[in-house]
């Protein structure tokens, strides 16, 4: 199975690689396409454990309507970077208005909340960061993902691949992601 919709998923300094690359891992398995997008003038990246990362373009060069879902990774500074980035902010906005798919993991929800998009929306997020997603209006669970709506939030570096399988599971269904996790061997 595949699907010709496309994911595009945001590189910043200081992001978390594993919740990033994990995720494009999957996607890859999965025949979802999926670009990875520098924030950055440059395609380089260099996450929060000092993993240098080329992206496949920057932000500038990005026609963001080619895309169906905008995938965010945490990290520390890579949330806080991708919150200041005034072009992606404004898409999410827009992807979630138009009721595309938005997603992110770990701190990266926060940027949604900031943003006010979770009001009366079931998220979770990282536990350090629950009491930003409580102040934006969210409805908490200790879930290891939730998706509601157009959203999908996950927790951290530990839940990036159920994080992964239910962007999976969006696309293709959940027999196809429940293929794929056995054969990626997920306890």
């Amino acid at each position: 199975m595949s699907t010709e919709k496309k994911v595009a998923l945001f590189l910043a300094d200081g992001c978390e690689e594993i919740e990033a690359l994990t995720v494009v891992d999957l996607l890859f398995r999965a025949g979802i396409p999926c670009d990875t997008v520098s924030i950055n003038e440059t395609a380089a990246v260099t996450s929060s454990h000092n993993v240098k990362i080329t992206a496949d373009c920057v932000i500038g060069d990005l026609d963001f309507d080619a895309y169906d879902m905008l995938v965010l990774p945490g990290g520390m500074p890579g949330t806080l970077n991708l919150e200041a980035c005034s072009a992606l902010t404004k898409q999410v906005k827009k992807f979630y208005s138009q009721e595309k798919m938005i997603a992110a993991i770990c701190a990266a929800p926060s940027i949604f909340g900031h943003l006010g998009l979770l009001e009366g929306k079931h998220a979770t997020c990282n536990p350090g960061f629950r009491a930003e997603l409580e102040k934006s209006g969210a409805i908490l669970s200790k879930a290891p993902v939730v998706k509601d709506g157009n959203i999908i939030t996950s927790q951290a570096m530990g839940t990036a691949i159920s994080f992964g399988l239910c962007i999976v599971a969006h696309y293709l269904g959940q027999e196809a992601a429940d293929s794929l996790e056995a054969k990626i061997v997920h306890m």
